[in-house]
């Protein structure tokens, strides 16, 4: 009875949480699904934005210029990898393993500890809070203002000349080459924009948990496609700015079944495990749903 009671409470968290970790979905989702590029980075790239925004608020900077700086840290990590991947001509799994091990001691560098807390600190919710909001309902606020922001600015440009070349770049990079386009300058632009949701994502929940840890780019790149696979199982085949918008729904599913598993008294060691397990549901969910629609396409025939 106690989870049942627990429920409105832990969607409540889980539609915070997730809201400001469907960003860093969206940044996995423009590489693996925009561009059909398997990139890591962002398990440096996450702990930068979070790291830069950190030590910029802790400095005096406004929580909005430390945002934006961990935004603009992802870029420039995005960039790097690019880099590596078009002109180096180095895969993009292993480009993305190179600067994802790199950033570890950049952001080590930059934070100057393996942690930074933000107690007492203004950030970028503590406007909403001083007008009377609880902490969640401040984070789900200012996080649908900013992701908002973000999709509609994703949308229109993904509409724009470049925005199409990108797309036409994942999906037929021989056919937009026979057309003209750099598909390399494309991907690189890809790939800077994708770090950089990612790192505004991980400034965002920094500021949210009170704390930067150089160690929070653990798993998030399955964590990202958990949530983009949910979002694809529940919504396919929907229009691209839909898509988006469907992956913070999927972000806020996984979110939400993380914390029903942590409420039956899962002990701290075995928190990856059951990260784990959640995880391999969520990525197995289309082999499961197109295994049911052939059984059924069975049946149907035999009746």
């Amino acid at each position: 009875m106690s989870i049942i009671s627990n429920i409105p409470l832990l969607l409540q968290s889980a539609a915070a949480q997730g809201i400001l970790w469907s960003l860093l979905a969206i940044g996995v989702f423009i590489t693996f699904r925009i561009l059909d590029i398997a990139d890591l980075t962002a398990e440096g790239s996450f702990p930068l934005g979070s790291g830069i925004a950190a030590i910029s608020i802790t400095h005096g900077a406004s929580p909005l210029i430390a945002t934006l700086l961990g935004f603009v840290g992802g870029v420039c990590a995005g960039f790097i990898s690019g880099i590596l991947h078009t002109k180096l001509k180095i895969p993009a799994l292993l480009a993305g393993i190179i600067t994802m091990t790199g950033l570890y001691s950049i952001t080590s560098r930059v934070m100057g500890a393996p942690n930074i807390a933000l107690l007492g600190e203004d950030t970028i919710f503590t406007w909403l809070q001083n007008i009377g909001l609880t902490k969640v309902n401040a984070a789900i606020v200012t996080g649908l203002i900013i992701t908002g922001i973000v999709i509609f600015l994703l949308y229109l440009f993904f509409r724009t000349e470049i925005g199409l070349a990108i797309r036409s770049t994942g999906d037929n990079i021989e056919m937009s080459q026979a057309n003209g386009i750099n598909t390399d300058n494309m991907k690189l632009i890809g790939y800077m924009i994708s770090n950089g949701c990612i790192s505004l994502s991980g400034a965002l929940i920094a500021q949210n948990n009170g704390f930067a840890d150089l160690n929070s780019g653990v798993g998030t790149i399955v964590i990202g496609l958990a949530s983009i696979i949910i979002a694809e199982v529940l919504f396919n085949n929907k229009p691209l700015w839909l898509r988006f918008i469907t992956i913070i729904i999927g972000t806020i599913i996984y979110r939400f079944i993380l914390a029903l598993v942590f409420e039956f008294n899962v002990e701290p060691s075995d928190s990856k495990l059951a990260s784990a397990i959640v995880l391999v549901i969520c990525l197995s969910l289309p082999q499961l749903r197109q295994k049911l629609g052939l059984n059924r396409l069975i049946k149907g025939g035999k009746k």
